[in-house]
């Protein structure tokens, strides 16, 4: 069905594997273009209650835009500015998803790549996982992710290091900055990953949705404004359905069954 991507379901989750392994996974348009179909596609299946995102193959997760050729080279001005425009949408679907999403990162995560790991809601990396934003090196910058990037961590002084020098950082590093939940050791990443995605498969999904959306939306609100959105979703939330089986299950000290409503 993909020509840049792999998909799979695993139980109650959506696998999505960014298939360019000896391109480093790095994204060029068609793969933008199937990222949104994907993620979509997952979106409206009933099934899946949680999606995983990860590369093929340990060298990267995805190591950015694909600069070495092919057809966003041979872009004009304008083109290469809607391509760009594309990226910000795949951006804007995965910040709507109405499901949690989680980053399996291995081997690299630059540029673009990191943008797109740190658009997820949960980051797990393993030990030789490297990060950073080489766009300085090519006479460019990472304007785009930076508003994903800026969003993820506390310190935008130490980010501002890694944009200006190009350096890569590591795992514990990106960690200790807020860009990665965990990091585990490579052997024990999938074994992790499966971990977190049970723990999320085993939530409501209607609950996950709304407070996913509210957590995103709360963010970029002032304080006061923030305050009042929020009381607004508890009170939507108090109306849900699963929120009564979720009393009533803990009440009857059983396991809830969710009905996602």
């Amino acid at each position: 069905m993909y020509e840049t991507i792999i998909t799979e379901v695993r139980g109650k989750t959506g696998w999505i594997i960014l298939n360019r392994e000896e391109r480093r996974n790095s994204m060029n348009p068609e793969m933008l273009r199937e990222l949104i179909k994907a993620i979509k596609e997952f979106e409206d299946n009933g099934e899946v209650v949680s999606l995983v995102l990860t590369g093929s193959g340990d060298k990267a997760f995805c190591a950015g835009m694909d600069m070495g050729g092919g057809e966003a080279m041979q872009l004009g001005p304008l083109d290469r500015h809607e391509l760009q425009r594309t990226f910000i949408s795949l951006l804007r679907v995965i910040k709507e998803l109405k499901k949690p999403i989680v980053a399996r990162v291995q081997g690299l995560a630059l540029g673009g790549g990191m943008g797109l790991m740190c658009a997820c809601d949960i980051v797990l990396a393993s030990e030789e996982a490297r990060f950073g934003t080489p766009e300085i090196n090519l006479g460019l910058f990472p304007y785009i992710i930076m508003a994903t990037l800026i969003r993820n961590t506390g310190s935008s002084k130490k980010l501002m290091e890694m944009m200006l020098t190009g350096e890569k950082i590591s795992a514990s590093r990106a960690c200790e900055m807020g860009f990665v939940n965990q990091v585990v050791e490579k052997e024990k990443l999938d074994h992790s990953v499966e971990q977190v995605s049970e723990i999320l498969n085993s939530k409501s999904p209607a609950i996950l949705r709304l407070g996913r959306r509210a957590f995103y939306t709360m963010r970029d609100l002032d304080y006061e404004q923030a305050m009042e959105y929020l009381s607004g979703m508890l009170a939507l939330n108090m109306q849900a359905e699963d929120m009564i089986e979720g009393v009533s299950s803990f009440m009857e000290k059983r396991e809830p069954v969710w009905r996602g409503k």
